[in-house]
């Protein structure tokens, strides 16, 4: 087996994505909750329900129960174990082969920044634009909380596809393709330089993953949360007519909230403010934090059996 064709890189992260994934989506779930809401425009979310992470926390667990935080949880399962796989698989990969052209290193063999970064860049947005239909699925699971258990994750699939088409499944695809160049252009390649950075004081061990991993998660958390929040109001932005409680196909008097992301971006501003564009910041740093931590040092873990 060639070096380019080694399934390990694409299996381990894979297994680390999931492993990650378990662990910290109850944050997640927070974060979208706090994303969706104050929204002017759109009335069924127009309500501060939560003052902070903590508050939704607590409100989701005793108004809905514990199992509505992991609301969502399967889709994002199948989301890290297409996207998580492809994105780590194909960075390490495509390192691997800019290191055989001689693009990856100086002279002095230290590893190019710029290198890094279009690698990361691409790993990103192929496995993003690939895993948008269980992002979507992810994020109205979340957002409905306990009203999805009925409907389960095939149902959930089945609702958007029966009344949204296939382009609902791939709704929000362009800012979902931003976040994660942005989130990959940042968090691989710093991973990487801190890493190494640190291997003279901490060696390749826990200690060192632990440290790179946290710094890491800060920057893509700066850089990406207004994108994730454009992301998530897109992704939750149904283009159908509610009746008594049941969907009917959209209609010419059928809300369309956000032509697209640059709409959602300037009507987020004008009407709640450019804060609005870091709602859900805290959870995102508090979750991107120990998700990287758990990813990175279970794919080190990984990388020696």
């Amino acid at each position: 087996m060639g070096e380019v064709k080694d399934w390990r890189p694409f299996v381990y992260g894979g297994l680390a994505s999931i492993t990650a994934e378990f662990g910290t989506f109850p944050i997640d779930t927070t974060k979208t909750r706090l994303q969706i809401q104050g929204q002017k425009i759109d009335q069924t979310f127009t309500q501060l329900r939560y003052r902070g992470m903590t508050d939704a926390f607590v409100k989701i667990s005793r108004e809905e129960g514990l199992r509505a935080l992991y609301s969502g949880i399967w889709p994002a399962v199948l989301r890290q174990a297409t996207y998580g796989t492809i994105k780590f698989g194909t960075y390490y990969t495509l390192k691997k082969l800019a290191n055989e052209r001689g693009l990856l290193t100086d002279d002095d063999g230290s590893e190019r920044v710029w290198s890094n970064i279009i690698c990361a860049a691409g790993a990103g947005a192929i496995s993003s634009a690939i895993a948008n239909p269980t992002d979507v699925l992810k994020v109205r699971m979340q957002v409905h909380g306990k009203g999805t258990d009925q409907l389960g994750l095939i149902g959930c699939f089945r609702e958007i596809y029966k009344y949204e088409g296939v382009r609902g499944l791939w709704r929000g695809v362009g800012p979902t393709a931003q976040r994660a160049v942005v989130i990959a252009s940042v968090e691989l390649p710093v991973y990487d330089f801190c890493k190494l950075q640190l291997m003279s004081a901490f060696g390749d061990h826990v200690a060192n993953h632990f440290i790179s991993s946290f710094i890491a998660s800060l920057g893509s958390a700066v850089a990406s949360t207004p994108i994730d929040v454009i992301r998530t109001r897109l992704m939750n932005q149904r283009h159908v007519t509610m009746l008594n409680g049941g969907m009917a196909t959209a209609t010419a008097s059928a809300q369309k909230l956000y032509s697209g992301s640059l709409d959602c971006a300037v009507q987020t501003i004008r009407n709640e403010g450019i804060l609005a564009l870091y709602k859900g910041f805290i959870p995102t740093w508090v979750r991107m934090g120990p998700w990287n931590i758990i990813f990175f040092i279970t794919y080190e873990q990984l990388k020696k059996h």
